[in-house]
């Protein structure tokens, strides 16, 4: 004999017992898990890097010192500026989401299509700068020398500011030439090669007195690297071991390695997320255009959309915060 047991969902896909958990539509509720999940990620990374900013706080670079940059203002130290205008940037465009929400509400189509939009643009402005910053990063601003012990020292002036190698090395003839893909066999190409040899820097180095040199170790009071007079500097440069240029995977101008590990690694993951987002904000923001939500007779698509974007937001401001700030 067949039992039919009845149930209340008429067909809908949520079958737990009540068509509105704590509220919210099935759609949201599947959001919030992912956004949970997600969190807890981003807070993995942060952990395991707030645990390596501890354990070497005393040589861990000084992000004033690394983040210099503005565009278009070329050799003028803004420390940080640019940066905090990025997250100026990202946190108005959760602003404009909030009013795109709101205006769904109100089913006013005109003034979803137009906050939609504004933090289309806001996210792509981030996007960016922050593949800006990246290039100035890999890049690097001054030139250093990586002893054998993997520590990093640079040069610093008689005020104790960091001067360019540029500034003060001399460069030697060579005929050396680097290898690239129209010089060679298919796809090979080696890696950039640094424009001085560090016999070079060591002698330049040597016939400028005025010149010091600074290590990682930083100073606990006054929250500065300690600078090594030049007479003290020839005892490092005899451990030299090569001349590092802006920073990847395996050298850092700036010190640490893992700080420039770290740094792709977990603003790389989050500029993937913003990358995201403005994608499907894209794909929304034509679903608008074209109706689509009009006709559903809710804007909801909009509002889920915009707990991905304010959640991206977020973690934007912790990231910020354990690199930049502290």
């Amino acid at each position: 004999m067949e039992v039919t047991i009845p149930t209340e969902n008429n067909g809908s896909s949520w079958g737990g017992g009540n068509n509105n958990p704590l509220g919210a539509s099935y759609g949201k509720m599947m959001m919030w898990f992912f956004i949970l999940s997600d969190a807890l990620t981003f807070s993995g990374f942060l952990g395991a890097y707030g645990l390596m900013r501890f354990k070497f706080h005393d040589s861990w670079p000084i992000a004033d010192e690394v983040f210099t940059h503005f565009p278009f203002l070329h050799g003028v130290h803004a420390p940080m500026y640019y940066v905090a205008l990025m997250t100026f940037i990202l946190i108005f465009s959760s602003v404009t989401m909030v009013l795109a929400v709101d205006a769904g509400h109100q089913m006013n189509k005109k003034k979803v299509t137009f906050y939609m939009l504004l933090t289309i643009v806001g996210g792509a402005i981030f996007l960016g700068s922050q593949a800006w910053e990246w290039k100035n990063f890999i890049n690097g601003s001054y030139g250093a020398v990586q002893l054998n012990d993997g520590k990093i020292i640079q040069f610093v002036d008689a005020t104790g500011e960091q001067i360019t190698l540029e500034s003060f090395v001399k460069s030697q003839h060579s005929e050396r030439t680097q290898l690239a893909r129209n010089k060679g066999l298919w796809y090979m190409k080696e890696a950039e090669i640094a424009p001085f040899t560090l016999s070079e820097v060591v002698e330049s180095f040597k016939a400028n007195p005025a010149i010091s040199i600074r290590t990682e170790q930083i100073n606990p009071e006054l929250k500065t690297k300690i600078i090594v007079p030049h007479h003290e500097a020839l005892g490092f440069l005899n451990e030299a071991k090569t001349v590092v240029m802006g920073a990847n995977l395996q050298v850092n101008e700036y010190g640490k390695t893992l700080f420039a590990n770290f740094f792709f690694f977990i603003t790389g993951f989050h500029g993937f997320h913003v990358l995201s987002g403005v994608i499907i904000n894209i794909i929304i923001f034509f679903n608008v255009i074209v109706g689509t939500y009009e006709r559903r007779g809710h804007y909801e698509m909009v509002e889920k959309v915009g707990l991905y974007w304010h959640f991206v937001d977020l973690v934007w401001v912790f990231v910020f915060t354990f690199f930049y700030l502290i």
